[in-house]
């Protein structure tokens, strides 16, 4: 916890870089209907997957930076070899990231909801599977961020790395909406999202663990 508030309070003086995924999210999102024609049923079906496809792609804007700040300064030395547990360093961190990136997008959405004429039932679903989908991103995006730190286009590696364990939330969370759509119950889609958020809590943080252990190395 003292981490992500010590990152909460270093986010607060760089406010534009804060928003910046939430103001993608959005931007990114909204030019959908813009290209595809104002059909509302059209819309709707694209909703779902432009969200979700949106949110992971504003997730991964941040994570980059998610340790090579602490990295390039020093700080995340002397967090290492201090008496807080590399797992709680690594959890935090991934709670910061969450509460700058995840958290935002979660509020954003229903407007975007709203924007592609979005059923009040499939807007609530959708809300329920990016809270349990976006800390999963975050956790997942940690053990990235460790294994490619201190490395020349961490970035790209990140997306690589990433990107294909992040494709079962993507799926999930928009066929959740899909279910609904169509009449069916969404409970085994939020069901197997709240299982990878339960197996990325226990899995996650001591992975980045050990990952920042070998980069710091």
């Amino acid at each position: 916890m003292l981490v992500a508030a010590r990152d909460l309070r270093l986010a607060g003086r760089r406010r534009f870089e804060a928003l910046l995924p939430v103001v993608f999210f959005i931007v990114a999102a909204s030019l959908f209907p813009l290209g595809v024609g104002p059909e509302p049923q059209v819309l709707r079906q694209i909703a779902p997957g432009v969200v979700w496809v949106c949110a992971l792609l504003a997730a991964m804007l941040s994570l980059n930076t998610l340790f090579a700040s602490d990295h390039q300064d020093g700080s995340l030395e002397q967090m290492l070899l201090s008496r807080h547990s590399t797992i709680m360093v690594a959890a935090g961190k991934a709670l910061a990231h969450w509460l700058l990136t995840g958290l935002p997008l979660i509020l954003a959405a229903p407007v975007l909801g709203v924007l592609f004429d979005m059923r009040a039932s499939s807007i609530l679903t959708m809300e329920a599977g990016l809270i349990l989908g976006t800390p999963v991103l975050s956790l997942l995006g940690s053990i990235g961020a460790a294994l490619t730190l201190g490395l020349r286009s961490g970035g790209v590696l990140i997306l690589l790395l990433v990107l294909p364990l992040c494709i079962p939330v993507l799926i999930f969370g928009a066929g959740a909406v899909g279910s609904v759509d169509v009449g069916l119950s969404a409970a085994g889609h939020l069901s197997l999202l709240g299982a990878l958020l339960l197996l990325a809590l226990v899995a996650a943080p001591p992975a980045a663990a050990a990952a920042l252990r070998i980069s710091m190395s």
